[in-house]
């Protein structure tokens, strides 16, 4: 089987986000750019059929041209906004895609997510785009334009209208870290949002000397 272990570690994760509510039963999917010839995805259905309890033959391997090369289902529509990502910016590595719990808030709002926690900050903005319909052309080609927007920033992570959020790194282990560290931020930014309307005086903004290494 090719890349059994980038397989393994792809369904691990991905359940490891079902379970702890950061992907839900209307989707989400996962990809990794293992060479520059072939890359692996999630399947199609992956969270309505299986509750992203996956083997890792489910896990697809395609061709840069979409081709199924290896795997058992059928690629996702939301491939699409995948490669966009993958092409736009050459050193990303993996896109997840996720309708995560917190992070929806904002999506759901139509709000750029404030960036709150020491854990987030080598993110900079976290931009909630205008929305568009889910799996279309149009929201991949708003998320490319926005990848280009960035001007080659790795990590990153956005937010689609009333959709879920994107989240791009140099590695699956990296972008699914930053998935969890932007779900926290979420929860406390809502938090602190909830305060300020309560009049409570909430600094949303502060100038600390933040620590954005590894």
């Amino acid at each position: 089987m090719l890349y059994l272990e980038e397989r393994r570690k792809m369904c691990e994760t991905v359940k490891t986000m079902f379970d702890r509510f950061e992907t839900n039963a209307a989707g989400g999917n996962l990809s990794l750019k293992v060479n520059d010839e072939h890359f692996i995805m999630t399947p199609t259905l992956m969270s309505q059929n299986y509750l992203c309890d996956l083997s890792p033959f489910q896990i697809l391997v395609v061709d840069s041209d979409l081709n199924i090369i290896e795997g058992e289902g059928r690629l996702t529509r939301e491939i699409n906004m995948h490669m966009a990502v993958y092409k736009q910016n050459p050193e990303i590595k993996s896109v997840i895609h996720a309708h995560a719990k917190e992070s929806m808030f904002w999506a759901s709002l139509g709000r750029d997510m404030p960036n709150i926690t020491e854990a987030t900050q080598k993110l900079g903005e976290i931009k909630c785009l205008d929305y568009e319909p889910a799996t279309t052309p149009e929201l991949a080609e708003s998320v490319r334009k926005y990848v280009e927007h960035r001007k080659g920033d790795i990590p990153l992570a956005v937010l689609l209208e009333r959709h879920g959020l994107i989240v791009a790194d140099k590695s699956l282990e990296k972008a699914y870290d930053m998935v969890e560290r932007l779900e926290y931020n979420a929860d406390v930014a809502y938090k602190m949002w909830v305060l300020s309307k309560l009049g409570e005086e909430v600094g949303f903004t502060k100038d600390y000397a933040y620590n954005t290494e590894e």
